[in-house]
């Protein structure tokens, strides 16, 4: 992500049987490439401005033609139009790579992740969890559907949420690869330590039906990924639930930033001790 004068500039990648199963929907993969764009321009409070497309074919029409089906969508859905991009041949039976280029109007104020200062309040927007669980149940069961599968192939970027935050935030970051490894990445980049209470975490009642509510489940949420929340971090006298009133969304405070390094993990039955993951590494071979 960069900015360039008072434009924000995205670009993420989906590769087939890394970021999605070769056995979604082509009309969500097309969806999940515009959103977890659109989750990063939510992050920075832009408004979106335009797409670049880089589409890979295979020789399946039917796929290519649902593929672009589900990215019209979304791009319908906020406002984003496409201007222009790519397409390349693949080898048959070669991976998808498919690429998303998104542009977006800054507001006055673009939070990044490295703003954050210690004594500020942590709030999480949305849920975190419901799309890891949701993967599971794919990973069982491929003709697995409910909520928590919609979650997973159907993210919705806050983009509205983002806008109403970013004049507050000190630093504000999309939660893309797990609550605790971006929030680690969000104290760091502020040169600061993080405090993190598992306990805070709402967890959807799709969630706790099909993973339960004790701490495993807890840190199961906090390091799965995919979910496309905010994490915002944000004055201590500021009150997220005043400036989002009335938008139909989980908003909850799950920690602070600290003075020094130190990571430290609770619940209500006091510390936590951290575990070996804390999120979605992308891991060369």
């Amino acid at each position: 992500m960069a900015l360039l004068g008072d434009l924000v500039l995205t670009h993420d990648t989906i590769v087939e049987g890394v970021h999605y199963l070769p056995t979604d929907p082509p009309e969500s993969v097309g969806w999940k490439l515009g959103a977890v764009n659109l989750s990063d321009l939510a992050a920075k409070g832009a408004v979106p401005a335009g797409a670049l497309l880089s589409l890979t074919l295979r020789g399946d029409d039917l796929w290519e033609e649902r593929f672009l089906s589900g990215l019209e969508q979304i791009f319908e859905h906020f406002g984003l139009p496409l201007l222009g991009g790519d397409t390349v041949a693949l080898p048959a039976g070669a991976p998808r790579v498919l690429g998303l280029t998104v542009l977006g109007k800054a507001a006055a104020h673009v939070p990044s992740r490295s703003g954050g200062k210690a004594g500020d309040r942590l709030w999480l927007i949305g849920p975190v969890g419901d799309s890891a669980a949701g993967l599971a149940q794919l990973s069982a069961s491929p003709k697995a559907t409910g909520l928590l599968v919609d979650t997973y192939r159907r993210p919705i970027p806050l983009l509205t949420i983002g806008a109403l935050l970013a004049p507050h935030a000190h630093a504000m970051m999309d939660v893309s690869d797990g609550l605790l490894l971006d929030a680690r990445r969000l104290a760091t980049a502020s040169g600061c330590g993080l405090r993190i209470d598992l306990s805070a975490l709402a967890l959807s009642p799709s969630f706790r039906a099909a993973r339960g509510n004790d701490r495993a489940a807890r840190l199961f949420a906090a390091t799965g990924g995919d979910d496309y929340a905010l994490l915002a971090a944000l004055p201590a006298e500021t009150d997220p639930l005043t400036i989002l009133k009335g938008t139909a969304v989980n908003i909850m405070a799950v920690g602070e930033l600290t003075r020094g390094g130190a990571f430290v993990l609770v619940d209500d039955l006091g510390p936590v001790p951290l575990p070996e993951r804390l999120g979605y590494e992308h891991d060369l071979p």
